[in-house]
């Protein structure tokens, strides 16, 4: 597997928080200033603060957050670095799968796989939403490159596909942080409206040309 956007989201450490790519209002009314700045602010900003902590001092010192995701995947003594790491990486993620004011459709080799392993992008939409609703607990939902096929997932808590050889398209984020000021426990209305209104698939295509 080739990873899709290591270079898009690596950096050194100390590991930085990644930049918002559009203002803190720029998602709204889907998704509020208040939810982006508590989320980005607060949960994204404490994940990567954690890594810095944990990795001072250790071989995982000076590495990018995809390689201490790898190497610290499914070890029981790594857990609480693997989880900061992962939930780095996947917020970073999110906030590039999202655009203000998307809502369009995606086009190229993307819309054409689409059609042809989904039934059209109706189908691919309910999917992704059935399957981020239905994530028990916290989670994610996404769309992944897996062998030679498109497939939408769910990943529990900070699980991410890429330890399992999948190349991530997008993501939707499904913990509640993510929609509870806005949507409180209603996270079908949430994940339906990012999915018709904030979908960013030009960073999907991008993810798929070079997976």
């Amino acid at each position: 597997m080739r990873m899709a956007t290591l270079a898009a989201l690596e950096t050194a450490t100390p590991h930085a928080l990644l930049r918002l790519p559009y203002p803190e209002d720029a998602l709204a009314p889907i998704i509020s200033a208040r939810t982006v700045g508590f989320h980005h602010g607060k949960h994204h900003k404490g994940y990567v603060d954690k890594v810095n902590e944990l990795v001072a001092g250790t071989e995982f010192e000076g590495q990018a957050l995809e390689r201490i995701v790898m190497a610290t995947s499914g070890k029981p003594d790594k857990t609480e670095l693997f989880n900061n790491a992962a939930q780095a990486w996947n917020h970073a993620f999110y906030w590039r799968s999202l655009k203000p004011k998307s809502g369009g459709k995606p086009g190229g080799a993307l819309a054409d796989r689409i059609e042809a392993e989904f039934g059209g992008l109706d189908a691919f939409k309910k999917k992704l939403v059935t399957t981020s609703v239905k994530q028990f607990g916290s989670g994610w939902g996404w769309l992944v490159v897996d062998g030679d096929s498109l497939k939408v997932v769910g990943t529990a808590n900070a699980e991410v596909p890429f330890t399992r050889g999948q190349t991530p398209l997008l993501t939707i984020d499904v913990w509640e942080h993510a929609y509870y000021l806005d949507y409180q426990n209603r996270r079908a209305d949430y994940a339906q409206a990012v999915v018709d209104k904030l979908l960013n698939w030009e960073f999907a295509a991008e993810n798929l040309a070079r997976s």
